[in-house]
């Protein structure tokens, strides 16, 4: 089977070098002329594919592949193909992926050869599609679209750019390498194929675009520029055809100018001393010598202030008194001290008949045991009692705290 393709395709390539003028007439003009050629050659070209005709009116012409051979090799400006379909082509993938799995698992080596082939054919191709499609769109942008002479259709082409660009990074997003990666498992030719190859096409071709898309759109202002001049020239020129004999009018002499003539400078510019006139350099000396400094120096007091006297008196006391709650609280650790047993805050309070809000009573008394250094605070414990909240969870309620001797 392999000997018949290399014959087949040893047939193709001598019958295109054989009749490269013929083939380059056609990619240049489109068309065949068949009267300047044998109808046997040109018999042959049909055979082999080269050569087309579309319908039995139309004249021959060459086929899209040779075409697209020609153009990706002569990297032709006038080249506007670019492939966009990489979904299809990574389903081909997974396929042949699949395949060959399948064959390595039977041990049908041979079977298996041929898919991994296949494999990386499909995925050398379409990374050369990539980068293909990346260099046909730079080879449009560098030249300005200059196959095109209007600036209409150099607009029409930058959206037609700017759309492939789109579609490309659309077909990008359908690259899943974590998918890939699973699928090619522990084999080591299926993920350089899946994975290494394809993730470097990947992000070289994403940056490429990136750029691309940004000089698209600089280029889309610079036309929309060129096209807004032009239409503005063109419409000065058609207005001076139908009227030959128009002339501005004096717009200074008008009482209301347009905002477009009225665009004259100050009269008067902004008043400063201009020191590089050398002329005026005496007028300055002049100016600068009758300028004087007043220092007004602050007398001095002859009269020092008289001495005051310093009266030392006894310095009276200050007595510091405590609040009589902070009093009953001592005196209700103190009572807890000389009993040795333990106490209730609201007990004691009821025992004493204090006359404070027992409330207050109670926050003084935890109050005081928190004001304890941590060495006074170790003989003593505080267990407060009360009732958990009914409704809301994480709410304590303090009725009561009992103060003991540890």
């Amino acid at each position: 089977m392999s000997q018949v393709l290399i014959q087949a395709g040893t047939k193709l390539l001598n019958a295109l070098g054989r009749h490269s003028d013929l083939i380059m007439h056609a990619y240049i003009n489109g068309a065949i002329n068949e009267s300047d050629y044998s109808r046997k050659v040109l018999d042959q070209l049909v055979q082999l594919g080269v050569l087309w005709r579309p319908d039995p009116q139309s004249p021959l012409r060459l086929k899209n592949a040779v075409r697209t051979l020609l153009e990706g090799s002569l990297q032709d400006d006038r080249n506007r193909t670019i492939n966009t379909n990489i979904t299809a082509s990574l389903a081909s993938l997974r396929t042949l992926a699949e395949h060959y799995k399948e064959a390595l698992h039977y041990n049908r080596f041979n079977e298996a050869h041929a898919h991994i082939g296949d494999l990386t054919e499909h995925v050398y191709q379409l990374t050369e599609s990539l980068s293909n499609s990346v260099r046909v769109l730079f080879s449009r942008i560098n030249n300005e679209f200059g196959y095109v002479s209007s600036v209409e259709a150099k607009i029409r082409e930058n959206e037609l750019a700017q759309g492939q660009v789109s579609d490309l990074l659309q077909q990008l997003e359908s690259f899943h390498f974590d998918e890939l990666s699973e699928l090619a498992g522990s084999n080591r030719e299926l993920r350089h194929l899946l994975v290494v190859a394809l993730q470097q096409s990947f992000a070289s071709a994403a940056q490429e675009l990136s750029v691309v898309q940004a000089r698209l759109l600089d280029l889309l202002g610079r036309f929309r520029e060129f096209q807004g001049r032009t239409r503005l020239l063109k419409g000065f020129i058609l207005h001076m055809e139908q009227q030959p004999d128009f002339t501005p009018s004096n717009y200074g002499n008008l009482s209301q100018v347009p905002v477009l003539f009225n665009q004259a400078e100050n009269m008067l510019g902004v008043a400063s001393a201009d020191v590089n006139q050398v002329e005026h350099e005496s007028e300055y000396q002049q100016i600068v010598a009758s300028l004087t400094d007043i220092y007004r120096r602050k007398a001095d007091d002859e009269v020092s202030p008289r001495t005051q006297e310093i009266e030392v008196t006894a310095q009276g006391s200050v007595i510091l008194e405590k609040d009589p709650i902070h009093e009953a609280v001592d005196a209700f650790f103190c009572d807890v001290i000389d009993s040795g047993q333990p106490k209730s805050a609201l007990e004691y309070y009821t025992q004493q008949d204090l006359t404070f809000d027992q409330e207050v009573w109670i926050y003084q008394v935890i109050g005081g045991y928190q004001a304890l250094d941590d060495n006074d605070k170790a003989f003593f414990a505080l267990d407060p009692s009360g009732q958990v909240d009914r409704i809301f969870s994480g709410n304590f309620y303090i009725n009561d705290v009992t103060l003991g001797l540890r």
